[in-house]
This record gives C-alpha cells, sequence and structure tokens, in this order.
C-alpha cells in the first residue's frame, strides 16, 4: 500500500469539521443533552465535550445514567408527550432531508413549542426523546392506531390490535392534578 492510498483512507484531521461537531455540541448541550448524548452524536472527545458543558453550560453535566426502561414512555402523561413528539418526529422524517441531529432537535422544538401554546408543563426532556428515538430503531417501541380516535401512540412492540389511547380512556385519577401545566381532563 502506498503513501497515498493510506492518507486517503484514514480521515483527514478537519478544523472545519471539528468546528462544525463544536457547533453541534453546543446546540445539544443548549438543549438540555447529557454527557452520553453528545458522545453519542458528535467525535469530540470526552474531555473536550466536559470543557464545552461547563462553559456553556456554567455546571458540571449531571453524573449519573441515562433511563433505559421503556415504561416511563408508556405511563399515561409522559406517552401523551411521548406519541406527540413521535408523530412530529416520524412525519418530518418523511418530508424533510436531515440528518439524525437535526431531525432530533427540529422535532423537539417543534414538541416544546405545541407543548408551550397549550400552557402544558413539557415532559419530554431532549435527552428522553433521543433515547425515545433509540428505542424505536432498537424495536423495542413503536407507534400504534388508536381504534377509537385514530391517533397513534407510543406503544410496546407487541401492542394488541385493538389498542385505546389514554385520551380516549384514561386511568381513574387522570386529570385530576392540582399541578400547574398538568393535562387535564374536562
Amino acid at each position: 500500500m502506498t503513501t497515498t492510498t493510506a492518507a486517503a483512507k484514514a480521515p483527514a484531521k478537519s478544523v472545519l469539521n471539528e468546528s462544525k461537531q463544536i457547533e453541534r455540541a453546543a446546540m445539544l448541550i443548549g438543549m438540555g443533552a447529557r454527557m452520553q448524548v453528545l458522545e453519542s452524536e458528535t467525535t469530540l472527545s470526552y474531555e473536550r465535550l466536559i470543557r464545552l458543558y461547563k462553559e456553556i453550560a456554567g455546571k458540571s453535566p449531571s453524573k449519573g445514567q441515562l433511563p433505559f426502561s421503556t415504561d416511563w414512555f408508556l405511563t399515561w402523561q409522559e406517552n401523551i408527550h411521548s406519541s406527540l413528539f413521535l408523530n412530529i418526529y416520524e412525519y418530518l422524517s418523511k418530508g424533510v432531508d436531515l440528518d439524525s441531529v437535526e431531525l432530533l432537535t427540529k422535532a423537539y422544538r417543534l414538541y416544546s413549542e405545541q407543548v408551550t401554546t397549550a400552557e402544558i408543563e413539557p415532559l419530554l426532556s431532549f435527552t428522553r426523546a433521543w433515547r425515545l428515538v433509540k428505542f424505536v430503531d432498537a424495536g423495542m417501541l413503536t407507534r400504534t392506531q388508536c381504534a377509537d380516535c385514530k391517533g397513534h401512540f407510543v406503544t410496546e412492540l407487541y401492542e394488541n390490535r385493538h389498542y385505546t389511547c389514554g385520551l380516549c380512556n384514561p386511568p381513574a385519577r387522570a386529570g385530576k392534578s392540582k399541578n400547574a401545566g398538568a393535562l387535564m381532563l374536562h
């Protein structure tokens, strides 16, 4: 193998590429992404990400593991928020040519705008939205159509055919919260 062939196969270190990675990481930090998301979605070193996080957020990043259970996405209010986000994400993925991080950030911004407009507290953090997409990509969660309203909701993979969503058939205590920004049933 000649030197030029070896150089062509190895990715050249690019100042422009590194600048794009820093810009991407800064955007993700601004949206509340945790370190595991940053490590997964950028090529920057852990040390560079820590320094960047401290510089942008003004504090050290949160410690601890990301939530790994699919259960959170299936509880009543959380399912409604997750389903809203995932429907936006799926819609954008069919109509816009974006890379996965751009698609995720646009969908999350639209989700945030929708819940803010409805004066509802956003329950889905950016990191949870990222995790939801990973669960769907891995086949651990999917969307199932409600037999009553025909909306698509986040469900386990093998949900029955006659699925009824939490809006059409809410749990007994659903919508009774006095917390500001909670979903209320009238």
